[in-house]
């Protein structure tokens, strides 16, 4: 099963892997217990590198260990971390460079899926804090006008449980 085929569908399956896992990992431990290390990322930018860019380290370095055991004989897992590598490399570009403006291009997407993509990381960084955000995939959004109304009924639960009697 070791061909050129099995190796490109194991490298394009890790990329759509990875997009579920980035949103479970986004959602309960960079907005959970990882808060730490992501809130940097949902504060004002302080310079270059934030606290957050940590996480993108980490899986740099599982997807080096993978791509090594694989080249030393244990098929697939070079594979696996090419994928992650691939997933890190988009991520880098549309989330970082797009969305955060992190790069020196200042270009918002007037139309199509990277305007999509784009206003639903917006939403996102709308909630101040971990709390109540929505939209927690980096390179998959749901549609902006459902993020929106899900943000409003979000808005109003709080304000309900702040009101007395409410």
């Amino acid at each position: 099963m070791n061909t050129p085929l099995a190796s490109l569908g194991i490298v394009l399956a890790t990329v759509a892997g990875m997009e579920v896992f980035a949103w479970a990992a986004h959602r309960w431990i960079m907005h959970g217990w990882g808060w730490g290390w992501h809130r940097s990322h949902h504060e004002p930018a302080g310079g270059w590198f934030e606290k957050n860019d940590l996480y993108a380290a980490v899986f740099a370095g599982v997807a080096i260990v993978l791509i090594a055991l694989g080249t030393s004989g244990r098929w697939p897992l070079q594979w696996v971390g090419a994928g992650m590598t691939l997933y890190g490399l988009l991520y880098f570009i549309v989330h970082d460079g797009l969305v955060h403006k992190r790069w020196p291009w200042r270009w918002v997407p007037r139309s199509g899926y990277l305007k999509r993509l784009y206003q639903a990381h917006r939403l996102h960084h709308a909630v101040h804090g971990r709390e109540g955000c929505v939209s927690f995939g980096f390179l998959w959004a749901p549609a902006p006008e459902r993020l929106k109304q899900r943000l409003q009924q979000v808005q109003r639960q709080r304000q309900q449980r702040r009101t007395p009697g409410g």
